[in-house]
């Protein structure tokens, strides 16, 4: 299993900054690794939301269907995609601070099948992959990083 975590520090009120992160069509917005996103199911966030989220892969893209598997509005947001290759499971959590917000973006990526064995190959890719979309998180989010002892 590979796993990457950042917070950021935003001055989106919590509700906001929900808002944005809860509807899954903002990915492709801020991560570089998502070229877009479509809804297939319910209406923006919400318990009922499916998303197809397309990411870049060598050599054509892959095809992620997520599902809502909690949402807490104001405060969590899980979502699982699982395909013959991979499940990936997206956890977003946003707590109120008295500059905005803190929100941090949790994602673990597993192989499936006879292709855990390259999970340790994985892991290394997977801290590249989430640095640039942590970049762009900051970015979209006009905040800064939070280090893991700010939390």
């Amino acid at each position: 299993m590979a796993r990457y975590t950042v917070s950021v520090n935003t001055p989106m009120p919590a509700d906001e900054a929900f808002t944005f992160m809860a509807d899954l069509r903002n990915f492709a917005e801020w991560d570089p690794g998502v070229t877009a996103v479509e809804q297939v199911e319910g209406v923006g966030a919400g318990e009922d939301g499916v998303f197809d989220v397309t990411v870049k892969r060598v050599p054509k893209n892959l095809v992620l269907r997520y599902h809502t598997t909690e949402f807490e509005p104001s405060t969590r947001v899980v979502a699982r995609a699982e395909s013959k290759l991979l499940t990936s499971l997206d956890t977003i959590t946003i707590a109120p601070n008295d500059d905005g917000s803190i929100v941090t973006y949790d994602a673990e990526l597993t192989l499936n099948g006879p292709l855990k064995l390259a999970d340790p190959v994985l892991k290394l890719m997977f801290g590249r992959i989430g640095d640039r979309a942590a970049t762009g998180l900051i970015e979209a989010l006009d905040g800064a990083r939070v280090k893991a002892d700010q939390r």
